[in-house]
């Protein structure tokens, strides 16, 4: 199932100090990386947001990159200045050894292109620097695939899409919530309270049977979906929506807990034995 979700930029606005936004900010991730996420969209919810935004982006991006090469991609900010307590994704893309002698051909690597006495290379987190003269500007983010393995490594790029399996998610800023589902071409699956309870064998048989995206998208503390799109839900296409916290006992479920909360129950039936 290949599935993203949408969540505001207002996500973060219950959290008081940074180093509360950044846990938060983790939490999230980690989901996204638990369940094999493969975009987390950050729509607009307002025109208040814009330091969280940045946070939010910044975090997200960091958490995904492989921890070989972050000083160069980010080099030294004070939005990162609690990440150092953060757990480890250990998605595929940081999981590889750095050990230059394991490394096997046609094996596939995150890479940084970057410049070594005049000429560009790139940094696969070996502890060496390989010879690879890349189109991309010093510092850029590639993928590769070995084609020769230690000691006299050679690599080719590739795309993403060429990975047969998950690698890690993409991060996005978007516009408002209405036009991040009038742009998707896929399913969208809105939570809210106000939703259909949630029914295994409906929402499930159609999930396996299609070989479309799916959105899950989630609403902010202070305004859920239907307070969002207000009378533009009833202009959608191909959604539904769906309450995945029937009877649930708090006022409100904060966002990770939703985020979490979700993606194990559609995980749980999608991928159980029938």
């Amino acid at each position: 199932m290949n599935i993203s979700i949408a969540i505001p930029d207002s996500s973060l606005s219950d959290e008081k100090t940074l180093e509360n936004k950044t846990r938060k900010i983790s939490s999230i991730a980690r989901s996204c990386g638990i369940f094999r996420i493969n975009e987390i969209i950050i729509y607009r919810d307002g025109k208040k947001n814009e330091s969280d935004l940045k946070l939010f982006v910044t975090i997200l991006k960091y958490l995904e990159t492989p921890q070989y090469f972050r000083k160069t991609v980010f080099g030294k900010t004070n939005l990162l200045k609690f990440v150092g307590a953060l757990p480890p994704l250990k998605i595929p893309n940081q999981t590889g050894t750095s050990n230059p002698e394991e490394i096997k051909k046609n094996e596939m690597r995150e890479a940084v292109v970057v410049r070594v006495k005049g000429q560009k290379g790139v940094d696969i987190g070996v502890g060496q620097i390989i010879n690879y003269y890349s189109k991309h500007d010093i510092g850029k983010r590639i993928i590769v695939k070995i084609k020769n393995g230690f000691p006299n490594f050679s690599v080719k790029e590739i795309r993403k899409e060429e990975i047969p399996s998950y690698w890690s998610y993409n991060v996005k800023q978007a516009g408002n919530l209405f036009s991040v589902l009038s742009n998707w071409n896929g399913i969208k699956i809105l939570t809210s309270r106000k939703g259909k309870r949630f029914n295994p064998q409906q929402n499930i048989d159609e999930l396996r049977k299609s070989d479309v995206p799916v959105l899950l998208v989630f609403g902010s503390t202070d305004r859920g979906i239907h307070d969002i799109l207000g009378n533009k839900i009833n202009n959608l296409q191909n959604s539904r929506t769906v309450n995945f916290f029937p009877n649930q006992g708090t006022e409100t479920v904060r966002i990770e807990e939703a985020i979490l909360g979700c993606l194990s129950v559609l995980n749980m039936f999608v991928y159980s034995n029938k």
